[in-house]
């Protein structure tokens, strides 16, 4: 097959206005209530044999561009994430990630079997591609839900940790390899791939944030590119050794998304554009996948009762019994029981058999495609809901303060761009009471679009864009000062209450 310059101009053409129309759909959504997921696969469906007739049935191609969408993703909820915010509840999502899934898989296996009369082999599957949550959900659905930081970061850590696990299954299962092997050397493989994955996670991210502090790249525009591809040489470091990607990527991007490198605003923009780029591809590609003549009321029915026992029964269990590594109440435990949010993921990983050439699985993507779309309506809107009535929700706190960095490399230092946002009581104080870290000084304040050259007694405004230079051996002192004048007035330093910037 080959590819012209004339087809070229046609997938231009096309891919725009779908792109374009799928932006428009994340308006649409937040106006009706839905994850725009749901539009990217039904404008998939639209455009496939039974709308306009683009013919998508290649398994193999959406394998290989499914997992490469779901790296990007993972990439940028790694970036996006607070280490902060996620280690206080890292042991809870560790084990929902890992502990969880595993029963999870058990649960809805045995049901399947039992219930639906599914074989074994696609009982196993249909458990092991249902289990895992979905990070694009996750990361999109739950940042516009106002929920207290430990909530936030289980469900970041699981979503981001547990495509990892899911993956070596369904692989291990789908080629025939977990008969041969027995149920420990797949558990050995398992680990083995998950803790290797990490590991290299850890070395690309630790060495690549060393080797971009040290070096002053020409453009700006350059960093975002760099992280990125420093986050994928870590997914592709890991599958040459027959790792796990998906760990390496999300470990590697959480590393150097928390580290103090320049133009980190930039660099998490950029991968949220990216991302959501990947999303609308990656959901249009699984639409297009689909043949609605093969959903019929026996699709329907199986796949509602497998989502019945996986949401009030697989997830509940497997939260449960996770919660043996860090107890939390069980308002919250149920909240996150029902927040276990499905969407792209057990999509994609249901290519696997599909490119295998598994027998059933072409009953198996219809069945797990129908239920994304049917759990996702049910859970994705109702999560606001059911936080309020299970009183963990909390009113949303607008940032007091935006902190974007630029390297001065001739004398070592960064320069830094405060934003004053409504909420800092930075507003008030003056120059002279920010008292900086030795070296550090505020050397411009831009206000209503007009530069000032600031004096000690300079009063600092509401929406002031402040230019701090800072040397770099202080620059976290300075930001972390610059956080506590935020969030406690000029008083910070003995204000009880403010000693840990917000």
């Amino acid at each position: 097959m080959t590819f012209d310059v004339h087809q070229l101009d046609s997938f231009v053409l096309v891919g725009s206005l779908v792109t374009l129309v799928a932006i428009l759909a994340v308006r649409l959504s937040a106006t009706v209530g839905l994850p725009s997921l749901l539009f990217y696969l039904f404008m998939g469906v639209l455009l496939g044999e039974a709308g306009l007739g683009i013919q998508f049935e290649d398994a193999q191609m959406a394998h290989a561009l499914g997992f490469g969408a779901l790296a990007l993703i993972l990439a940028e909820g790694g970036l996006t994430t607070s280490w902060r915010d996620m280690r206080p509840s890292i042991r809870l999502g560790v084990s929902l990630a890992t502990l969880g899934v595993a029963v999870s898989v058990a649960v809805v296996a045995v049901g399947a079997h039992y219930l639906l009369g599914l074989p074994w082999e696609l009982a196993i599957l249909l458990g092991a591609v249902c289990s895992p949550t979905d990070a694009a959900a996750v990361f999109s659905v739950l940042r516009i839900v106002p929920l207290p930081k430990r909530l936030t970061g289980v469900l970041e850590a699981e979503s981001g940790l547990n495509d990892a696990p899911t993956v070596v299954l369904v692989s291990i299962i789908s080629t025939g390899v977990a008969l041969e092997s027995g149920v420990l050397s797949v558990a050995g493989t398992i680990v083995f791939e998950l803790a290797v994955g990490a590991t290299i996670g850890v070395l690309a991210g630790m060495g690549g944030a060393w080797m971009l502090r040290r070096i002053a790249l020409p453009s700006s525009g350059l960093y975002p590119l760099s992280v990125l591809c420093l986050a994928f040489l870590g997914y592709g470091a890991a599958t040459a050794v027959h790792a796990s990607g998906f760990a390496a990527v999300y470990v590697a991007a959480l590393i150097l998304g928390n580290q103090e490198l320049p133009h980190r605003a930039a660099t998490r923009s950029f991968a949220e554009g990216l991302a959501s780029l990947a999303q609308i591809g990656l959901f249009v590609m699984l639409g297009l996948l689909l043949s609605p003549a093969r959903i019929n009321l026996d699709v329907v029915v199986l796949a509602i009762v497998t989502g019945l026992i996986l949401t009030f029964v697989a997830r509940p269990v497997s939260v449960l019994l996770s919660s043996l590594a860090q107890p939390m109440p069980w308002r919250e435990l149920t909240f996150i029981s029902w927040a276990g949010l499905r969407g792209a993921v057990p999509i994609v990983l249901t290519t696997i058999p599909l490119a295998e050439g598994v027998e059933g699985a072409d009953r198996l993507f219809d069945i797990v495609f129908v239920m994304v779309v049917i759990y996702t309506l049910l859970t994705g809107p109702t999560l606001p809901l059911v936080a309020r009535i299970l009183r963990v929700a909390r009113r949303s706190e607008p940032r007091g303060l935006d902190v974007e960095a630029a390297p001065l490399e001739r004398v070592a230092a960064d320069m830094l761009q405060v934003s004053i946002a409504e909420t800092s009581r930075m507003h008030g104080v003056e120059v002279g009471e920010l008292r900086l870290p030795p070296g550090a000084s505020v050397s411009l304040v831009i206000r209503q679009g007009e530069t000032l050259v600031p004096e000690r007694r300079t009063v600092l405004r509401r929406g002031d864009d402040v230019l701090v230079v800072t040397p770099r051996k202080v620059r976290v002192e300075t930001e972390e000062r610059l956080r506590q004048v935020s969030a406690g007035g000029r008083l910070a330093q003995w204000r009880s209450d403010s000693r840990k910037p917000r």
